[in-house]
């Protein structure tokens, strides 16, 4: 192996280690704002499937629905 191939080879693997570093770095980092927003997101779709639910287990709705039906 020539020397320009060690010099590739430590070149290459210096920015493996590199890439590495910055990986693990920002591995557990989740913002608090991305966070809190999926939260608020999720408690927004409760409230949407909760509305929902509430819509199609109506006695008036499921009437509506057997009159379309006919």
């Amino acid at each position: 192996m020539g020397p320009f191939e060690i010099a590739a080879i430590a070149i290459v693997g210096g920015f493996v280690y590199a890439g590495y570093e910055v990986y693990m770095k920002n591995k557990g980092n989740t913002g608090q704002a991305e966070l809190d927003a999926l939260q608020s997101e999720l408690q927004r779709l409760k409230e949407r499937v909760s509305t929902l639910e509430s819509i199609v287990t109506d006695k008036a709705y499921q009437l509506k629905d057997q009159i379309n039906k006919l």
